[in-house]
């Protein structure tokens, strides 16, 4: 049986998946994209009419922490420092209540399920005050989750490595459980020879368990620490572990104070070593420049360099409702929309580079990139949005009318549907 007449899974008629393109059945078997087709004369188990929505790749969130997630009510922030946030956050994690964590990330999940997010890469802290707790969580919901949402896990040793002993072998059997990525904080060492410290024992980690690396560097206003000036650091050991493409770096707000001279060549090796930055707008506005007095910094990693230097650049959530950021509902466009304001993409190009950020980007920079996409033969991981055209993703930011999760539908948003048609015109 030819595919033009065969019975399949799932029928998404009339899509918008190009602007300048007509519109597009997307043909939908096993999970993953069969065809795409103008008036596909098949038939199918389940069919969604998208009467000219656009369609857009599953979000994906690349840098979330689930397992800090709603904590506002429990120990509401104060200064609204990073000092205080690790402090608070870790007397809330002695705690060690896997009851009230899992509640907590659920809260989070629903939320990014909802919202159309179809991966996310999650960084449980691994250390001696909560020992492999967030991790044993983070697992029973990667396996609760698994038909919604794909969920890495990373191995993130936020108090320190070298400063906390023990943290390393616990990263270790953390690995061994079914984590997924050898994380790292670095700047959070006594010192600049401890930091490298840091980043060499991670990356020996890593190459031993043979996963990929995902760092928290240079989270800070300008790089008179040398602590927080670990980013050429970084991408010269990737370089020389032969780990091109394989290392992920949040936050690194500390490159936006370096002058074009300096960035340089920081943005030349980034680029070498086929580093992705997630910047992580919504915690690093929040938190960064706070003891400015005049012209307050943003906090924000260079996008424009970075993107016009050939760096891979994602953004993610990072924290949700929890002394590191106050805010947030799990919401890919809602961080992407921020962004864009205050990163200043505001032409129609440059709103398309913000889209692609929060999902081709962000599929590279955890490594599920040669299987995502609107194409023929990757996974079946969709949103429909209830706007007609995908420039206005950002501008509308519409409900998500349908979300398809490898070929199943997950979410639909029935009264938005509802409203649409009844306002509709005629033919798109």
């Amino acid at each position: 049986m030819t595919l033009s007449t065969r019975h399949v899974d799932l029928l998404i008629r009339r899509a918008r998946i190009d602007d300048d393109a007509p519109l597009t059945d997307i043909v939908i078997d096993a999970g993953r994209i069969a065809a795409l087709a103008t008036d596909w004369d098949g038939t199918a188990s389940d069919e969604i009419n998208a009467a000219g929505r656009a369609v857009v790749p599953g979000f994906i969130e690349p840098h979330i922490h689930l397992d800090k997630a709603m904590w506002h009510r429990a120990r509401p922030s104060v200064a609204g420092t990073l000092e205080e946030a690790i402090r608070v956050t870790g007397e809330l994690k002695a705690r060690r209540n896997r009851k009230d964590m899992l509640e907590r990330a659920r809260r989070v999940l629903d939320m990014a399920v909802r919202n159309g997010t179809t991966a996310m890469r999650t960084h449980p802290d691994v250390d001696p005050i909560q020992h492999l707790l967030g991790v044993e969580t983070m697992l029973e919901l990667r396996e609760s989750y698994r038909d919604l949402i794909d969920l890495q896990i990373v191995a993130f040793p936020q108090e320190g490595l070298i400063k906390a002993p023990g943290t390393l072998q616990l990263m270790e059997e953390a690995l061994r459980l079914g984590a997924d990525v050898a994380g790292g904080c670095p700047y959070n060492e006594v010192n600049r020879a401890d930091t490298e410290a840091h980043i060499d024992t991670v990356f020996a980690l890593a190459q031993r368990f043979d996963v990929d690396i995902d760092l928290h560097a240079d989270f800070a206003d300008d790089t008179t620490d040398a602590r927080f000036f670990a980013t050429q650091y970084i991408a010269h050991k990737t370089i020389d572990t032969g780990y091109q493409g394989r290392v992920s770096l949040g936050h690194v707000t500390s490159l936006g104070s370096l002058p074009p001279a300096q960035l340089a060549p920081v943005i030349e090796a980034l680029a070498e070593a086929r580093i992705h930055i997630v910047t992580l707008p919504a915690t690093d506005l929040y938190l960064g420049g706070r003891r400015d007095t005049e012209n307050p910094r943003r906090g924000l990693t260079p996008l424009h360099a970075l993107t016009e230097g050939g760096v891979n650049v994602a953004y993610s959530s990072n924290n949700v409702r929890n002394a590191f950021t106050p805010f947030g509902n799990a919401d890919v466009l809602t961080v992407g929309n921020l962004l864009a304001h205050v990163a200043q993409f505001g032409t129609p190009s440059q709103q398309a580079q913000i889209l692609a950020m929060g999902t081709v980007n962000a599929a590279r920079s955890i490594g599920i990139g040669d299987d995502y996409g609107i194409a023929p033969g990757r996974l079946a991981d969709l949103v429909v949005l209830d706007t007609q055209w995908i420039a206005d993703a950002l501008l509308d930011m519409p409900p998500r009318a349908w979300v398809i999760k490898r070929g199943r539908i997950t979410v639909t948003t029935r009264h938005c549907c509802e409203i649409h048609r009844a306002h509709s015109t005629e033919e798109v």
